[in-house]
């Protein structure tokens, strides 16, 4: 475990040094297009990638996942519950679908997340890897100890929520592993917002375009309102 653990360090090394060349994959912010395309947008980011295509066809081993999630602990912690001011995600308990879609995002820069993209470039992790990684983190308990806002404006943001987002992610959070629609109960405050902002201005680059569509008029205050509402959705056991 160690000598693996040594060998991925030393990758990091190389991977970090060459930190500087990326560019982020900054997407458009999007207008109120026609339903048309608004559905072909839709349709191209629901599109299986050729590397995403062969790791759902994989079979995860959490027991090596524990061995290959060692990389990550650093930022994310060993419990995988991240961290409550939002600079790292809560992955304990999300599902592995959504898990490998993210990771395999970021390492082809469709995701913009420079601190994290150093981690999974492929010196890094496989594609088994990355699955193994996802069956192991979809199994963690996510206990309802996460981050949360103020609280002061939860019936507007549960107005907002059940509007305009329990439709893809559930009334619950739960999400749809099978649309790659991620969990939201029990992840942080901070980190949901800050997730909020970066799609609706076009900075997180792989967000779903009828989610752009669905919340690119939303306000700082409203986008703070539904992450605090959905901060203290019950997470499941």
């Amino acid at each position: 475990m160690r000598t693996r653990l040594a060998g991925r360090l030393a990758a990091l090394a190389f991977a970090w040094a060459s930190l500087g060349s990326l560019t982020p994959a900054i997407a458009a912010p999007a207008g109120a297009g026609s339903p048309s395309d608004l559905a072909s947008a839709a349709t191209a980011w629901d599109a299986e990638r050729a590397e995403r295509l062969k790791a759902l066809g994989l079979r995860g081993d959490p027991a090596r996942g524990v061995v290959a999630y060692e990389v990550c602990q650093g930022c994310h912690l060993p419990s995988a519950l991240g961290r409550t001011d939002g600079s790292y995600p809560r992955l304990a308990g999300q599902h592995a679908t959504v898990l490998v879609k993210q990771m395999l995002d970021i390492r082809a820069g469709r995701r913009f997340s420079p601190k994290m993209r150093p981690f999974i470039d492929e010196a890094m992790v496989s594609t088994q890897d990355i699955v193994d990684i996802a069956s192991y983190l979809s199994a963690l308990p996510s206990p309802p100890n996460n981050g949360r806002g103020a609280g002061t404006e939860l019936a507007q943001g549960r107005r907002i929520y059940e509007r305009e987002c329990a439709s893809c992610h559930g009334v619950g959070g739960g999400g749809e592993a099978g649309r790659f629609y991620p969990r939201l109960n029990g992840q942080h405050y901070e980190y949901l917002l800050r997730e909020l902002v970066y799609i609706r201005d076009g900075v997180r680059g792989n967000a779903d375009p009828r989610m752009v569509e669905a919340i690119r008029t939303f306000s700082f205050s409203d986008l703070a309102a539904v992450a605090d509402y959905v901060s203290r959705l019950p997470s499941a056991p």
